[in-house]
C-alpha cells in the first residue's frame, strides 16, 4: 500500500490544479493591466511636457526677436506715445530695412523689414493671438514698448495632451544714442 500511495502522490503533483491555474492567470492579468496603465500614463505626460515645451520655446524666441528688434532700433514709428496698437513699426540703423514691422496675420507672428516679405515667427503647430503693443515711451527719454500675445497649441487631433495656451509679456527700451 506504501508504493500505491507514493504513486498516487507523484501522479498528483505533476500538473497545476484549475484554481491554481485561474489564480496565476488573474494574478497575470492585474500586474500586465496596471504596466499598461502606467506605460499608457507616462506616454500621455510625455506628449503634454513636448507640448508645452514648444509652446514656451516658440514664445520666448518671438519675444527674443522682437525685443532685440526694439533695442537695436533708432525708433518707434507705431503705435505713438501712449498708445497701443496690434502692430509695431521701428526705423532701424540699416535704411534697406526701414520700416521693420512686427504684426499678428491668420494667426501668425510676423516680420516685414523694409520691402522684403513678411516672414512667420512661429511654427504651424502654434497659433498666436493677442498680439498687442503699448508704447510707453515719454519725451525725452528712450523709447520703451510692452510686448504682449498668446500662443496655443494647434490640436487637431482634440486629445488633451496636445491642448497648451501660454500668455507671454515682455518689455523693451531703445538703446540710447
Amino acid at each position: 500500500m506504501n508504493t500505491e500511495n507514493k504513486i498516487y502522490k507523484q501522479k498528483r503533483k505533476r500538473g497545476f490544479t484549475l484554481i491554481e491555474l485561474l489564480l496565476y492567470v488573474s494574478i497575470s492579468s492585474i500586474i500586465l493591466l496596471v504596466t499598461s496603465t502606467f506605460l499608457f500614463s507616462l506616454l500621455q505626460s510625455r506628449i503634454k511636457n513636448q507640448t508645452i515645451a514648444e509652446v514656451e520655446q516658440q514664445g520666448l524666441q518671438v519675444m527674443q526677436v522682437i525685443t532685440q528688434a526694439v533695442r537695436n532700433a533708432d525708433s518707434i514709428n507705431t503705435p505713438l506715445q501712449g498708445a497701443s496698437s496690434a502692430s509695431l513699426s521701428l526705423n532701424t540703423v540699416v535704411a534697406l530695412n526701414n520700416p521693420t514691422i512686427f504684426d499678428l496675420a491668420s494667426g501668425v507672428i510676423r516680420i516685414k523689414e523694409g520691402t522684403g516679405e513678411a516672414i512667420s515667427l512661429i511654427n504651424s503647430r502654434i497659433t498666436a493671438s493677442s498680439l498687442n503693443f503699448q508704447n510707453f515711451s515719454r519725451t525725452n527719454t528712450p523709447g520703451t514698448v510692452r510686448i504682449q500675445f498668446t500662443l496655443t497649441h494647434t490640436n487637431t487631433e482634440g486629445r488633451n495632451e496636445y491642448s497648451f495656451t501660454k500668455n507671454f509679456i515682455g518689455s523693451s527700451t531703445l538703446r540710447q544714442p
